[in-house]
């Protein structure tokens, strides 16, 4: 099961997901190992929602680990059955996790690490081991990134304009004019902060903006109007290419 709520820590989101109840008539044996002799295999468990782009990075938890979920370019699809347990992370807005946590967005592009590579490793258990003691583990996680955030500088405001503009569907150049940043400029800080190129975050957004209007029962034709594409076709593609599915699978999965 899944649940989100907005974090205290401005634009962050913080979530959790715990493994859900079996079906009825199902053991607790490992759906890959199946049943014993003469027994039918176990009921597989329910498939796990690919995580799609949208510009954000994560710091996560699962008991006695902490990670970081870098910018995603592509579908990723979590492996539940390495952690054994509950998840829980922090969504930070887009562009200001590398100022939190030290590391640029483009070196973490496609990839979930281990905080032990960013951080020192004596701090991350000690981080882990009181979020596992902890009666709520979202919480302290979520406790954990704002002391990070107190304890660092804020991000650039530009880049926050850049999301701004992107979301808003203005053009990556009109962007770049608006706030007097060359389009190399422009393109190197969007690489440190979002992981890629502001044309790629801009598709991102796009992506998101689709998302949330079919999901809210919009049309695909009006969706595709409405948040940037030049028509439905073009939403199609970018849909496929980006989620790995259709905009009608993505709908119907929520």
């Amino acid at each position: 099961m899944y649940a989100e709520r907005a974090s205290r820590l401005p634009g962050a989101v913080v979530w959790s997901r715990v493994p859900g109840p079996p079906a009825p008539g199902a053991d607790n044996r490992s759906a890959a190992s199946g049943g014993g002799p003469g027994e039918p295999p176990a009921t597989p468990a329910t498939p796990v929602a690919a995580v799609l782009p949208d510009g954000c990075m994560d710091l996560l938890w699962t008991e006695g680990r902490l990670l970081v979920a870098g910018p995603d370019t592509g579908p990723y699809v979590p492996d539940e059955v390495s952690s054994g347990g509950g998840w829980a992370g922090v969504r930070f807005f887009p562009g200001t996790a590398p100022t939190y946590l030290g590391v640029p967005a483009d070196e973490l592009r496609d990839r979930r690490v281990e905080l032990t590579d960013l951080w020192a490793a004596s701090e991350v258990r000690r981080l882990a081991a009181r979020i596992d003691a902890a009666d709520d583990p979202v919480t302290a996680l979520e406790d954990v990134a704002l002391r990070r955030a107190a304890d660092t500088e804020q991000p650039d405001p530009v880049l926050l304009d850049v999301v701004a503009a992107l979301d808003a569907g203005r053009p990556v150049a009109r962007t770049a004019d608006e706030l007097g940043l060359g389009a190399r400029q422009l393109h190197r800080r969007s690489l440190r902060a979002f992981g890629y190129g502001p044309k790629t975050l801009a598709r991102v957004l796009r992506l998101q903006r689709a998302l949330a209007l079919a999901r809210d029962g919009v049309p695909f034709a009006e969706t595709a109007l409405r948040a940037g594409f030049a028509d439905q076709a073009h939403l199609a593609r970018d849909v496929r290419e980006l989620a790995g599915a259709t905009l009608g699978e993505l709908v119907a999965r929520r």
